[in-house]
């Protein structure tokens, strides 16, 4: 028995023969699935553009298009990497399996196609997807929260979408994996996020704080990392925000933490937070143009508070244009 997500789920089935594609939309249907169909690989990549499609079932020999190139289109997009594809063929040499692993798949089908076989397959992947978009709109939940707290004070506006770029050219520059470029991606979006159990007399006052608010406001990391310490796809994200604001020489918060005791990825984001902060408009100061931001960063450096050399980097990145 097959538990079907009826209304819910859509597949694509690509396949230059109409039988196939007419015995795998029957297949399908009758198991609650939308099927929407298509009779080669454009026109598959076409309809997943235009569509929400929860999995794609796709023939490796298509005309224009084969299965293989369709499948490689499709993970390489951020939009549709997390689409679950599914390749049916005919082919049962090892090699086609290694160069439809290497393109992406999730899955191989052989032609003929078993029914139950088939709705395993595709049950599985679709619940898979399913758990996927929920951690993705649990992401987006957080995003929206981190932007709502920015937008308490209109002296930060664009600050997290900047930092999010920012650090992300950073990392790319330093040669840093596409799992770190992408930690501090969202941790530029949600670094601050524990600003939301801070009052907004404190966020948005114009003086010095006094010695209770400030330790008020050094509780906004810790926060922040218990709030988005649930989502499991955020665990290289919680010490960015947690160490965003320590200082290599230890006096900073919220452990006190020291050199490379501080995560690199903490020490990244918080170079282009700094920087961020000096070149806009604050209640506090107006803002400073680029050479004087590294200026007062490379003093900074000297007393031991930051790491001259994410200071240098993030420099070139913006002489390079990789920071605009």
């Amino acid at each position: 028995m097959f538990v079907s997500v009826r209304g819910s789920a859509t597949v694509l089935v690509a396949d230059d023969e109409e039988a196939y594609r007419d015995l795998f939309a029957q297949m399908l249907t009758g198991e609650g699935y939308n099927v929407i169909c298509a009779t080669d690989g454009e026109e598959a990549l076409e309809l997943i553009a235009n569509n929400a499609i929860d999995l794609v079932l796709l023939d490796v020999m298509m005309p224009r298009k084969t299965g293989f190139a369709v499948c490689l289109a499709v993970k390489s997009d951020p939009k549709t990497r997390l689409i679950p594809v599914v390749l049916a063929t005919g082919l049962h040499g090892a090699d086609d399996r290694v160069h439809g692993a290497m393109c992406g798949a999730d899955d191989f089908l052989g032609k003929p196609v078993n029914r139950q076989e088939l709705l395993a397959r595709v049950n599985s992947l679709v619940r898979l997807k399913k758990f996927t978009d929920e951690l993705e709109n649990a992401e987006i939940v957080l995003g929206s929260l981190a932007l709502s707290v920015e937008a308490k004070d209109p002296c930060t506006e664009g600050h997290c979408e900047r930092l999010s770029q920012y650090a992300t050219a950073l990392a790319k520059r330093l040669n840093l994996s596409e799992e770190w470029c992408v930690a501090l991606r969202r941790g530029g979006i949600v670094h601050d996020i524990g600003k939301i159990g801070v009052p907004e007399s404190i966020l948005t006052k114009p003086g010095p704080l006094t010695e209770d608010e400030w330790k008020i406001m050094k509780q906004h990391p810790a926060i922040g990392e218990r709030i988005c310490a649930p989502l499991k796809s955020f665990g290289l994200v919680l010490p960015i925000i947690r160490h965003h604001h320590e200082r290599l020489d230890g006096s900073g918060y919220p452990d006190g933490l020291k050199g490379e005791e501080i995560p690199l990825a903490a020490r990244i984001l918080q170079t282009v937070d700094i920087f961020d902060a000096i070149t806009t408009d604050r209640p506090y100061h107006r803002a400073r143009t680029p050479r004087e931001a590294f200026t007062l960063l490379r003093e900074e450096a000297k007393r031991g508070w930051r790491d001259a050399g994410l200071v240098d980097e993030l420099e070139a990145a913006l002489l390079t244009g990789a920071i605009i």
